[in-house]
């Protein structure tokens, strides 16, 4: 049992054996009951229902009379009560079946069974209004009577209904959670959020997690919630007396800022107290999962951007009812431009990758969630002119998100004929074949590192846009083509932050290039949603430039999850600095000298565009050397080649020229 106490002090005493011996045969006895009723068959269990049902609407019948003649009912009352009941009981029964009170487990009671529960009895007693304005108390009931056996019967099988339920969720543990001592769970978050948390935690008994007490920076003295003291600010948690009384913190503030939560995880990594999260605001509104769906603070959440706000309608224009494809499908992006697309309903989306095992996993879950019928999963390669022909001729594709690409830069700076093939060469490739079969929009996602590159990878991207604004300048009016850029996005495949995680898990070091590093980050949910935006704002020919905050140093970073994993940097993890690699910069740009910044119709997204993109002639010959170079030509020969369609790029050469 939990108490509490002065200055809201949590202690726990063992409930007295006569209690427990109670409990557990109450447990055996729900249990055997609502066991039998999952079991039998539905004929069967359909007729208890309707004798249990009958008694208990025959008893509020009969207490209606009672309450109404102050239990002394006249004797003609009396004598026709027992005619009414026959057929006033079977209404109610019939009302209960129409409202489908009989198809649920009668534990499993919730808002839409109560709204039911209230349209069954509702419309029984209407029945009887109207048998009474018809025939008066010779055919129905008493008015007063129909009133309060409505209010009875509307409560009774309610608060019956609620009552199983509340034994279900106290006695009845599911298959595969043994009893097992609750831990003290201490809440950090007085507000909504933390509120169903605990009510969602004393509920559900067998997550084994009893929410003692609640911490919140604004409180008032002697306040509770849900009966749970609020014993102060989470910095009262440094008192060593204070977090001996629990055995895990829960961190319940979805929208609070990155560097209050930052606060939090440091206060509780200094007592060593084991800590989680609730979900984050945009799981919790869709209904994704519930707030019990308890995950480990991650770097998204000390890293934490504004929501993005979507002007919804306009992508919902160009997206519904049309065929969509995304190539690079199963990608970090691509996977996600695929879940967010698919919700605004497109006729066909197009899913093109050329790595089966990451074509399956997508494929799976836009299954699972209720889009199989719309989804076409499609192995391909981008350069393979003959089947991507075939793809478009079938398909016929109105919009294209052009998303697979090599994207790991050390790796292309020692590979560059496989970073032009798919990068460059493929992008040209897919952009023409839009181009002929009338697509509507082509959307290329291309990278912070096509600015002014020092790489391969971004150089390629660079040649990809200057490819697409050349052709939407030689086609104007039939095809948009437009490219978006961003940088790393938290979480995806090669990124940052998997590597430093798995260095950690290891004892480190933590491996990081360089002290002054920096890099813009956003969440994948938030770079896909904002790639969406500006397809829908393109008018063709420009590079959309998403919004990426303030740029992150990488060391501080690295910091920031070694204190995730309750760890000190510099003690119990080093941090080792192993210089920039070929064709790294200290900090990414934001645009070319000879892009126009003009702003858009959203905050997060800027626009820019050249007066003057490069002869689409002399680009298709520079591709065509790339090409004829790409099978045979070493790194630094292709670089050069580069190098001369992309003037800016400075590369990296292996050895001296």
């Amino acid at each position: 049992m939990i108490r509490t106490g002065v200055f809201g002090k949590v202690f726990f005493e063992r409930p007295a054996t006569s209690e427990v011996s109670v409990r557990r045969g109450v447990s055996r006895l729900v249990t055997k009951l609502l066991c039998w009723l999952s079991g039998v068959s539905q004929p069967l269990r359909a007729a208890f229902l309707t004798a249990v049902y009958g008694v208990e609407l025959l008893f509020y019948l009969w207490l209606s009379y009672q309450l109404r003649f102050d239990l002394a009912v006249p004797r003609e009352f009396l004598l026709h009560m027992v005619p009414i009941a026959g057929w006033v009981v079977p209404v109610e029964l019939a009302a209960l079946l129409i409202c489908r009170q009989f198809d649920g487990f009668l534990s499993y009671f919730s808002t839409p069974d109560l709204r039911r529960l209230f349209l069954a009895t509702a419309g029984s007693s209407l029945v009887m209004g109207l048998a009474y304005m018809q025939g008066g108390v010779s055919l129905a009931p008493p008015r007063g009577v129909i009133l309060t056996n409505f209010i009875l019967a509307f409560t009774g099988l309610a608060s019956g209904r609620l009552g199983l339920r509340v034994l279900r969720q106290r006695y009845l543990f599911p298959a595969g959670h043994p009893r097992q001592r609750a831990r003290r769970v201490g809440i950090i978050g007085g507000g909504e959020v933390g509120a169903r948390l605990a009510q969602e935690l004393m509920s559900k008994p067998w997550l084994a997690l009893q929410p003692t007490a609640f911490f919140e920076s604004f409180h008032r003295p002697k306040s509770s919630i849900h009966g749970l003291p609020v014993v102060g600010p989470p910095e009262a948690l440094l008192d060593p007396l204070a977090c001996k009384r629990f055995d895990e913190i829960i961190i319940a503030m979805p929208d609070a800022p990155a560097k209050r939560i930052g606060e939090i995880v440091k206060i509780l990594n200094s007592v060593k107290l084991k800590f989680r999260t609730v979900p984050s605001m945009e799981q919790l509104a869709t209904g994704t999962v519930t707030v019990s769906h308890l995950r480990q603070v991650e770097i998204q959440d000390l890293l934490r951007r504004k929501p993005v706000d979507l002007h919804i309608e306009t992508i919902r224009d160009i997206l519904e009812g049309k065929v969509v494809m995304v190539t690079g499908a199963g990608g970090s992006i691509g996977s996600e431009l695929c879940r967010q697309l698919a919700a605004f309903k497109p006729h066909q989306l197009l899913l093109v990758e050329q790595s089966e095992v990451q074509m399956f996993a997508i494929e799976q879950e836009l299954a699972e969630s209720g889009h199989g019928g719309i989804i076409s999963p499609l192995i391909a390669d981008i350069v393979d002119l003959q089947r991507m022909r075939s793809i478009f001729e079938r398909y016929h594709p109105s919009i294209v998100f052009h998303a697979a690409a090599h994207k790991h830069v050390p790796m292309m700076e020692s590979q560059a004929g496989e970073a032009i093939k798919n990068n460059a060469l493929g992008t040209a490739q897919v952009a023409k074949l839009a181009l002929e079969f009338g697509v509507e929009r082509f959307v290329l996602i291309s990278s912070d590192k096509a600015i002014n590159p020092t790489n391969v990878m971004g150089a390629t991207k660079r040649l990809a846009e200057m490819f697409l604004q050349s052709l939407a300048a030689s086609c104007r009016g039939s095809t948009k083509f437009m490219a978006v850029r961003f940088g790393n996005v938290l979480g995806s495949s090669g990124s940052v932050v998997p590597i430093f995680n798995r260095q950690i898990a290891a004892g480190g070091p933590v491996k990081v290039t360089h002290p002054d590093v920096t890099r813009y980050f956003m969440t994948i949910p938030e770079a896909a949603g904002l790639v969406l935006q500006s397809a829908a704002q393109g008018t063709g020919g420009e590079v959309f430039l998403l919004d990426m905050g303030n740029p992150i140093k990488i060391a501080d970073l690295a910091r920031q999850l070694i204190e995730l994993n309750g760890l000190k940097p510099g003690e119990d993890v080093e941090i080792q600095y192993t210089g920039l690699r070929p064709g790294e910069k200290l900090f990414e740009e934001l645009n070319h000298e000879v892009e126009k910044l003009s702003q858009t119709d959203h905050p997060k997204i800027r626009r820019y565009h050249t007066d003057t993109p490069v002869a689409l002639d002399k680009l298709q010959r520079t591709l065509d050397l790339l090409r004829r170079g790409a099978q045979h030509a070493g790194s630094n020969e292709l670089k050069l080649l580069l190098q001369e369609a992309v003037p800016e790029y400075c590369p990296f050469f292996s050895q001296p020229v």
